[in-house]
C-alpha cells in the first residue's frame, strides 16, 4: 500500500484510467499502455499509480459504496472515490486541482456497516457472488476473499540460459529481492518493490514475468528435447516460452492463435529468450488444424475463458459483461478441445487448460469431452486455488490419446 499520497497528476490520470475502463470498456492493460506511452514517468511513480488503481478496481463497490457514488460516475466524481479510498486505508489527502470532499464521520459509518456484509467487503459483484456459491459451494467464500487481494509478482527462470538460483543471485546484484517457490522449480518471487523491466537480466533474456500458477500449467505438459510440440492457443506465449525451455530448444514448437498481432509479439519474446525452436502461425480457417492432424507429441489448449481465476492481477473483469459471455466461451472451449485435440498423436499428451476456477469451464468439459471421445483418457487434473496457494487460480487436466 502507498505511504505518502500521490501528485495531483497522477490521481488524475488514476481517475481518467479507471473512467476508460469502467465507462469507455477498455481493457485494464490497454488503458495503462494508452496513459502511460508518451509519459516521462519514473518507474516507482508508474507502479504506484498502478498499485491505486488495481485495488480500487479489486474492491470498485466497496469503495463507491463508501464514497456514496456508483462507478458509471467516475468521470465526474472520481475526486470522491479517490478521497474516499485514501481515507479508507488511513492515507493523507491526495493533492487535486478539483476535489470533491468526504464526510469523514459518515465514511466511518458505512465502513462499519460494509464490514457486516462479507461480499460487499470482498468487492464481489453480485452475480459473480452467485455464480461462485453455485459452482463452488462453501469454498467459494476463501476464494472470493482471496480474489480481493493484491496479486504477488512471480518471475520464471529461463532455463535456456540461466538456472533458478543463478537468476536470484544476478537479481539480487541488480537489488531485486528474491525468494523460490515451493512447489514450482521455475519459480522465484519477487519480495522487493523493483523495476524489473529495467534490470539487465531482463534485456539479457534470463526471466519472464509469469505467475507461478501458470508455470504449473507449462510444466505438466512434459515436453521433452526433440518432441513436436504445438501450443494451439499461444497468445503472446508465455507459456510458450516456458515450454521452449522444457524442450532445451531441441525439436520443433509451433505456436498458434487466431491473431497475428499476439504472434509477432511471441517472434520479438522468443529472440530476447533465445527459443530458436519456436514456429509461429496464425490459424486462418480450420484447414489450418486439419493439415496437424495426429502429428504431435504434446498439444496444450490454453483456451479463452472467464477469467474468474486471476481477478487479482486483471480486476477490471469483475466489471464486465462476463456473465453474458460466460455461454459463448464455454461453447468455443468446447469446439477447441474437440477439434485441437486431433492434432495429437496415440500416445501422445493434449493438456486442457484455463485461468478460471468454476468447473463448468474446467472438469464439466474435460468429461463432455471424454465422454464423447473414448479415444482418449485422463491421466490427471488439478485446480490451482487462490486462497490455498496464494497464485491466481488456474485449471489443468492431462489427456491421453490412447488410440485414433
Amino acid at each position: 500500500m502507498l505511504n505518502s499520497p500521490l501528485s495531483a497528476s497522477s490521481n488524475e490520470l488514476v481517475i481518467s484510467i479507471l473512467t476508460m475502463v469502467l465507462s469507455q470498456g477498455k481493457p485494464l492493460d490497454r488503458a495503462y499502455s494508452q496513459h502511460f506511452s508518451g509519459l516521462q514517468l519514473v518507474p516507482a511513480e508508474q507502479a504506484r499509480i498502478a498499485l491505486t488503481t488495481g485495488d480500487i478496481l479489486r474492491r470498485l463497490n466497496l469503495y463507491c459504496y463508501l464514497a456514496e457514488i456508483s462507478p458509471d460516475e467516475m468521470e465526474r466524481f472520481g475526486s470522491k472515490l479517490l478521497n474516499a479510498w485514501h481515507l479508507f486505508h488511513g492515507l493523507e489527502l491526495p493533492k487535486m486541482q478539483y476535489s470533491l470532499q468526504v464526510d469523514e464521520a459518515r465514511l466511518s459509518e458505512r465502513t462499519e456497516q460494509a464490514k457486516t456484509k462479507p461480499v460487499l467487503w470482498d468487492g464481489c459483484p453480485e452475480w459473480l457472488d452467485a455464480m461462485g456459491r453455485e459452482q463452488l459451494g462453501e469454498s467459494w467464500d476463501k476464494e472470493r476473499a482471496a480474489l480481493s487481494t493484491a496479486p504477488k509478482r512471480f518471475l520464471r527462470a529461463n532455463a535456456l540460459k540461466i538456472t533458478r538460483d543463478q537468476l536470484a543471485a544476478k537479481l539480487a546484484a541488480e537489488f531485486v529481492s528474491t525468494q523460490s517457490v515451493d512447489g514450482v522449480d521455475s519459480a522465484l518471487e519477487v519480495t522487493s518493490d523493483s523495476a524489473l523491466f529495467r534490470t539487465q537480466s531482463f534485456k539479457d533474456g534470463l526471466f519472464e514475468q509469469q505467475d507461478a500458477g501458470s508455470q504449473r500449467v507449462a510444466a505438466a505438459l512434459d515436453a521433452k528435447p526433440g518432441m513436436k510440440v504445438i501450443d494451439a492457443c499461444a497468445g503472446a506465449g508465455g507459456k510458450t516460452l516456458h515450454i521452449a525451455a522444457q524442450m532445451q530448444g531441441k525439436g520443433r514448437l509451433l505456436a498458434m492463435d487466431v491473431e497475428q498481432w499476439k504472434l509477432d509479439k511471441l517472434k520479438e519474446r522468443a529472440r530476447r529468450n533465445g527459443a530458436h525452436n519456436v514456429e509461429t502461425r496464425v490459424i486462418a480457417s480450420s484447414k489450418t488444424i486439419k493439415r496437424l492432424k495426429l502429428s504431435a507429441d504434446r498439444v496444450l489448449l490454453d483456451v479463452p475463458c472467464s477469467g474468474l481465476g486471476v481477478l487479482k492481477r486483471n480486476p477490471d473483469a469483475k466489471w464486465r459483461d462476463t456473465v453474458e459471455r460466460l455461454p459463448v466461451l464455454m461453447e468455443l472451449q468446447k469446439h477447441i478441445l474437440s477439434s485441437y485435440s486431433r492434432m495429437v498423436k496415440v500416445g501422445g499428451i493434449v493438456v486442457y487448460a484455463t485461468c478460471s476456477i468454476f468447473p463448468c469451464e474446467n472438469r464439466g468439459q474435460v468429461d463432455a469431452f471424454l465422454a464423447e471421445n473414448p479415444n482418449f483418457r485422463l491421466i490427471e487434473d488439478e485446480s490451482i486455488s487462490p486462497a490455498d496457494s496464494g497464485f491466481d487460480g488456474f485449471y489443468l487436466a492431462k489427456l491421453e490419446r490412447i488410440q485414433e
